[in-house]
């Protein structure tokens, strides 16, 4: 019998954050620290708007692209956040997720052997997307002396006459860096100067800590070159409704449009409408829970300086990416033997590209108390493994 499976599909290597996760269900009184996923509830009023378009029988098919009150309300959005002018009409489309905005945005962008330059620690799928669209990816290992934030010298070096793409994953999962305006400026201007294109994620856009999130599209002459991705998922906590949303010129979008319509017909019409409500009265919420991340994140903060642990620290999305380096164990080895002996689950760094080796990421997307409860048995973790490394220094004295 011939293989049934595609060679393309064989080389690529699930997904390293599932792992943990698989455990920990299975481990009585274990503590995870890994879900990327916001622990509040969606707010009931958006709730509610769902509960209501099902009670009215709403439970059709929408157009491919989406709702169009939804549109002109994500249009309304970013016009109101960041000076953003998108079409409803022609430049916006939903999504079932942010997810599936990039995978289609590779697949109508790329050509077989163009190159998608990716910074990386970064989001697991960019790096998979990007072969199963028939591109090359090409890793920029971001440096944590640089708080995890892309340089127009590296994106330089990056690039080749096969470049097409470059995906920019801020802010980003799972070091939390964010890119300020001069940082982005640079970027833009490398981007112009070898006309390059951009897929902008930026689903935690609206979790920022230091200033106001900017948008690479915001820049002048940037809008014609970039898709951008967002959705619902991070900011109104979402996870589970599976909307998302692209932004990008007419030209693009069309052509994204088109595999939606094959592959998916619509995203979930129930979501779509709790989505209108979301944009319409959610600004609150997010506040709410932003200032809550906000007190997480400082907490956390103190606590990894307390115990001795190396980490920058992060103004965005949440999570915190500390170095283990001095323990002289992989990512890998690390986070497994937390989980055996501690049942704290984080996720190795490792899992976001070869350039996370010697870091973890924790999520503080948890209440204080599970956090505190589980920075008591890290703490306890690394004090164990130094003494260890102790008491074998002085056996080798």
């Amino acid at each position: 019998m011939r293989d049934p499976l595609s060679k393309t599909i064989k080389t690529i290597e699930p997904s390293g954050i599932r792992k943990f996760f698989d455990i920990v269900s299975e481990m009585e009184d274990a503590i995870s620290l890994g879900v990327g996923e916001p622990d509040f509830d969606t707010p009931w009023h958006i709730r509610d708007e769902g509960i209501y378009s099902l009670e009215k029988g709403r439970t059709f098919y929408t157009s491919n692209a989406g709702l169009k009150e939804l549109k002109i309300e994500i249009s309304k959005y970013l016009d109101r956040k960041y000076g953003m002018k998108y079409n409803y009409n022609n430049e916006i489309m939903v999504t079932v997720g942010g997810s599936e905005g990039i995978d289609m945005a590779l697949r109508a962008m790329l050509d077989p052997g163009d190159e998608v330059i990716i910074p990386q620690p970064s989001y697991v799928s960019y790096e998979p997307c990007t072969v199963l669209a028939g591109g090359k990816p090409v890793i920029v290992e971001l440096k944590e002396e640089n708080e995890f934030r892309l340089t127009a010298e590296e994106l330089e070096e990056a690039i080749t006459p096969k470049s097409k793409i470059l995906i920019m994953p801020f802010p980003n999962n799972p070091t939390g860096a964010v890119m300020e305006l001069n940082d982005i400026e640079a970027i833009a201007k490398v981007v112009k100067e070898h006309d390059l294109y951009v897929i902008t994620d930026e689903i935690y856009s609206e979790l920022t800590y230091l200033e106001k999130h900017v948008s690479i599209a915001s820049l002048p002459g940037m809008k014609e070159r970039c898709v951008l991705i967002n959705g619902f998922s991070k900011a109104y906590a979402m996870t589970g409704w599976r909307l998302g949303y692209a932004c990008a010129p007419k030209e693009i979008l069309s052509q994204m449009l088109k595999i939606h319509q094959f592959a998916i017909m619509c995203a979930p019409t129930t979501s779509q409408y709790a989505a209108v409500e979301a944009m319409k009265n959610g600004d609150a919420d997010v506040v709410q829970m932003r200032d809550q991340y906000n007190e997480r994140r400082r907490y956390l903060l103190h606590r990894l300086k307390n115990m001795g642990l190396k980490c920058f620290e992060p103004f965005g999305a949440f999570y915190i990416f500390p170095s283990i380096k001095e323990f002289g164990m992989t990512s890998d080895e690390f986070a497994t033997e937390l989980l055996n002996s501690k049942k704290v689950a984080v996720v190795p760094g490792t899992a976001f590209g070869k350039s996370g080796e010697g870091f973890v990421r924790i999520s503080y997307a948890y209440s204080i108390d599970d956090l505190k409860t589980a920075l008591g048995r890290i703490e306890e973790f690394v004090n164990e493994l130094r003494q260890k490394e102790k008491v074998h220094d002085n056996g080798r004295a």
